[in-house]
């Protein structure tokens, strides 16, 4: 079934936490205009027949230039920080410095049928913006990260339809965070993780800019755990098994801008993640696929084969990139503990491994009064 979307838990700016800088409207990947972004969520809590685990897992849909008729290629950038996990179509990023199409995010299992999902619904989007004799190429970004303890992985229960589902729910207002998407069966620092979104304003010359990041938070491990500063993963030890898992998860994280960039300098703007994700306390572990992933909006062109030979760009002056990679980092900190605030209990049943419950929004507070870090804290 579709899980609906019940009423979102406070995030982290309402909850007190002292983030800095000055968001978007929706303080999420959507700020930056023209992204979209769509969710396909599937929770089972009895397994299918002949199976013995519960299924709670998903499809993410982040699509550029979400508004146009025809398919736009943007300028991007990729960067590896640790490589156990997949994302398709970053060896063309790599050496063209563009994609085309939407970014897609589920579990390790979906990867395949979610690109071929994806295809098939390019094909059909823009099929009356292609000419008879064109040579059709299309390669999808599709990214991964794993839900094999709160789902039944290897029933690979994501479908064609689940992947068509989330491109069709594209919408560019408020995201969804926490058990959504393919971040529902997610995992983060030994607390129930998931999806995750925020952004940050930059002014560049005399104009505003917009950077929005979204997260599939599944890493990290309980004692790693920071949040502005604060360690709070050493306050809250328990003996629960939750508390006690070893870094087995991933992080994808996609970075949005409308600032002119060339790919060599959204490359740089994505390597920024990782700082981002150690703010929270991961040092990027062997067992986990940290990959990310920047792309701007900005300079959009016709698809290749209908481009002029030579083309024309802007880019931002590389003496201006400060500001806009402190953006990055701080808006994909956020994102991260957005997500595991939005996050819900999850498993527990008999068909379970184990129960792995969400940050509780109460503890974490009185952590943060202890260190001074909260907005209702008395300044020592």
């Amino acid at each position: 079934m579709t899980m609906t979307h019940t009423a979102a838990k406070p995030r982290a700016r309402a909850l007190g936490l002292p983030f800095t800088g000055r968001t978007g409207p929706f303080n999420a990947i959507t700020d930056v205009e023209g992204v979209a972004v769509g969710f396909r969520t599937i929770v089972e809590e009895a397994p299918r027949p002949g199976r013995k685990l519960p299924v709670r897992t998903g499809v993410t849909a982040i699509l550029p230039h979400s508004e146009s008729a025809t398919p736009v290629p943007v300028y991007a950038g990729v960067h590896r920080f640790n490589g156990n996990g997949e994302m398709t179509g970053t060896h063309w990023i790599e050496d063209g410095g563009t994609f085309l199409g939407p970014v897609m995010i589920t579990n390790t299992h979906g990867v395949g049928i979610t690109h071929h999902a994806t295809i098939r619904w390019m094909l059909e989007r823009y099929a009356s913006t292609y000419e008879v004799g064109d040579f059709l190429w299309l390669m999808p970004v599709v990214a991964e990260t794993y839900d094999g303890v709160l789902s039944d992985i290897n029933a690979m229960p994501v479908t064609e339809a689940d992947a068509r589902a989330a491109l069709e729910n594209l919408s560019s207002g408020p995201v969804a965070e926490g058990n959504c998407g393919g971040g529902t069966g997610m995992i983060a620092y030994g607390f129930k993780g998931g999806t995750g979104t925020a952004s940050r304003v930059v002014t560049v010359g005399d104009k505003d800019y917009t950077i929005g990041t979204l997260v599939q938070a599944n890493h990290g491990q309980r004692d790693w755990l920071t949040v502005c500063g604060v360690p709070v993963g050493k306050h809250l030890q328990d003996n629960t098994p939750q508390s006690q898992l070893k870094e087995r998860g991933s992080i994808i994280v996609v970075i949005a801008t409308d600032l002119p960039m060339a790919p060599h300098q959204l490359k740089r703007l994505a390597r920024r993640a990782a700082i981002g994700i150690g703010r929270n306390g991961t040092p990027g572990g062997n067992n986990s696929g940290d990959i990310f992933l920047a792309f701007s909006t900005a300079n959009p062109q016709p698809m290749a084969h209908r481009a002029p030979a030579l083309l024309a760009l802007d880019m931002v002056n590389d003496e201006h990139l400060d500001p806009v990679y402190l953006a990055a980092v701080e808006s994909v900190e956020e994102a991260v503990v957005n997500a595991m605030l939005a996050a819900k209990d999850s498993g527990g049943t008999p068909h379970d491994r184990l129960r792995v419950d969400a940050i509780r929004h109460d503890e974490l507070v009185a952590v943060m009064k202890r260190y001074g870090r909260h907005a209702d804290a008395p300044v020592t």
